[in-house]
């Protein structure tokens, strides 16, 4: 009965979704209200269970996205997204601009949502190409590579750091193990994968250019730019590699992990970023706090939409689903990695959205992380990586690629979802690889 329950379920969110094309935060309430119907689940204890998984899901998250919010969109209304990218295209020269546009992607990525992004450096790889002469797929690709990895497996980007909260991940890890994985994954997806697509002449579109690109006197400075841009990885990764040498008990251990929380970080480093690309740079206070604002008014429904997957999640486990699911996912000798993966690439096919895929899956293999011994940091990348494979017309994202490059159909599937699916693949590869060490 579970598992037709289970199934039922996950074909009405893909009914809502695709076919009523229902908001996705609603869908996932109404699955979740159908599949307690459905397992016998008395009429209340639904609804405090929904209110249960909705706040243990947003309190962390809340405070990460939010704040990981305001800060991307710091760096990129500051200027110091195209400082960045100047600076690396000099540093590397015209024969590497792949290699500095992918760099620029990956840094400004950790620390700013997927689309905004995109809307921001976009319009900078149209001028790159126009500078050099060179391919503007071949430019795009390593750049797009770079921000997508990182939307799909780094804190604080929704997706991983919602995934982190679920399995009680240690979002440290996770960032240390995503850094790690994710530097072959782009090389392989981004400037490689570019030599043996088919050959494309995409062309920019006037209407998305971008509307403003700064003057040199107008940019802050590259160390300001990069600093602040990185300052809570940095703060993050050091914490997690310094605690490993420290005593436990020991006053430095707690300020050590208490600068590393994420929240800290990120609170921080918008304070830092406050004075540094702000108020040192001639914004008044009211004008960087509308940034903020703004930033914030753009992540509203990606949170209605993680809650919406956390009550799902909650529904699934107080109704008995989870365990049932754990027991007959054990029958198989199938790592919990790669059944994780395959889950979310199934979901992603068939709903599109990245966030959805690898939101839905965690509901479903969370018995697995608790019961097998997986480590629950790679279970974020594996279903990460898995989330973002096989991106075709159901995903706003190949849209977006396709009308920003004016490619029609076919070109737009032959790069873009070819890319995505090399993420997804060589990703996996990078964490059965690390699994093998930690």
């Amino acid at each position: 009965m579970p598992l037709i329950v289970i199934t039922l379920g996950i074909l009405l969110l893909f009914f809502l979704i695709l076919v009523v094309r229902l908001n996705a935060f609603i869908a996932f309430i109404l699955v979740g209200l159908a599949i307690g119907i459905g397992q016998g689940m008395e009429l209340n204890s639904i609804v405090e269970s929904i209110e249960i998984g909705i706040g243990n899901t947003l309190g962390f998250l809340v405070m990460i996205l939010g704040l990981g919010a305001m800060l991307g969109k710091l760096v990129a209304e500051s200027g110091a997204a195209q400082k960045i990218t100047n600076v690396l295209i000099e540093i590397f020269g015209v024969n590497n601009t792949r290699i500095a546009v992918m760099l620029t992607g990956f840094i400004v990525g950790i620390t700013m949502f997927y689309s905004v992004g995109f809307v921001i450096l976009v319009p900078l790889v149209f001028s790159v190409a126009s500078a050099t002469g060179l391919s503007l797929i071949s430019i795009a690709l390593p750049m797009l590579a770079a921000l997508s990895v990182t939307h799909g497996f780094l804190p604080p980007h929704p997706a991983p750091s919602a995934l982190s909260v679920m399995f009680k991940a240690d979002i440290g890890k996770t960032l240390v193990y995503g850094i790690i994985i994710s530097i072959p994954v782009i090389l392989i997806s981004g400037p490689f994968l570019t030599h043996f697509i088919p050959k494309v002449e995409a062309k920019p579109l006037k209407e998305f250019m971008a509307t403003k690109i700064f003057l040199e006197d107008e940019l802050p400075s590259f160390l300001n730019s990069i600093l602040t841009a990185l300052l809570p990885v940095i703060l993050i990764t050091f914490s997690t590699l310094i605690l490993n040498f420290l005593n436990i008990e020991g006053v430095f251990f707690s300020i050590i992990k208490f600068i590393g929380n994420p929240v800290i970080a990120l609170l921080l480093t918008v304070l830092v970023g406050t004075y540094t690309l702000g108020i040192s740079r001639g914004l008044s206070m009211d004008e960087v706090m509308k940034i903020f604002g703004k930033a914030v008014s753009g992540i509203t429904m990606i949170l209605l939409i993680i809650a919406g997957a956390g009550s799902l999640k909650q529904i699934l486990v107080d109704s008995g689903v989870s365990d049932y699911i754990a027991n007959l996912l054990q029958i198989t000798s199938m790592s919990p990695l790669i059944i994780g993966w395959l889950i979310a690439t199934l979901i992603r096919f068939s709903v599109g959205s990245a966030t959805v895929a690898g939101l839905t899956t965690a509901g479903i293999v969370l018995p697995l992380v608790k019961s097998t011994g997986v480590s629950p940091e790679l279970m974020v990348l594996s279903i990460g990586s898995g989330s973002l494979m096989l991106s075709h017309i159901n995903d706003s994202g190949f849209w977006l690629f396709k009308e920003y490059f004016n490619l029609n159909v076919k070109e737009t599937l032959s790069t873009w979802t070819v890319m995505e699916t090399s993420i997804g693949i060589s990703g996996l590869v990078g964490v059965l690889i690390l699994n093998q060490f930690v």
